[in-house]
């Protein structure tokens, strides 16, 4: 497979993943159609493999308010990263959120994030988004 058939193929995959995850909050079908069981995880808040991502993820993904604005999805290769808006209810400035996977095999295999608070002023001028 050329690389950029290789990309494509992996932004199908992640398209598809961030819809049922980020979109229908469908956690638990979403890790188990598009993470691998042995899913590695460098969040030194939860432990390896895709069932402890369900388990973490599901009740956070079920408050009540929770929204993810998706702004942009960059692939190449076996990577795919996503910068999300995440807002914890009304009046919530949110959270900057990037996310970034590897994939293999058809499958998310690995991942890592960085996340930022949205602050109240800037000293730059410059939006978080």
């Amino acid at each position: 497979m050329t690389d950029s058939a290789r990309t494509e193929s992996n932004r199908s995959i992640v398209t598809d993943f961030i819809d049922l995850f980020y979109t229908q909050h469908r956690v638990k079908e979403a890790f188990e159609k598009y993470v691998e069981p042995s899913y590695i995880q460098h969040n030194p808040m939860a432990a390896d493999g895709r069932d402890a991502a369900i388990d973490i993820l599901v009740p956070m993904f079920a408050e009540p308010g929770v929204g993810h604005d998706l702004k942009r999805i960059i692939v190449d290769g076996d990577f795919a990263a996503l910068h999300v808006h995440v807002v914890n209810g009304d009046g919530d400035r949110g959270t900057s959120v990037i996310d970034i996977y590897r994939l293999a095999n058809g499958k998310l295999a690995e991942h890592w994030d960085v996340i930022q608070p949205v602050p109240a002023a800037s000293n730059n001028g410059h939006p978080m988004f």
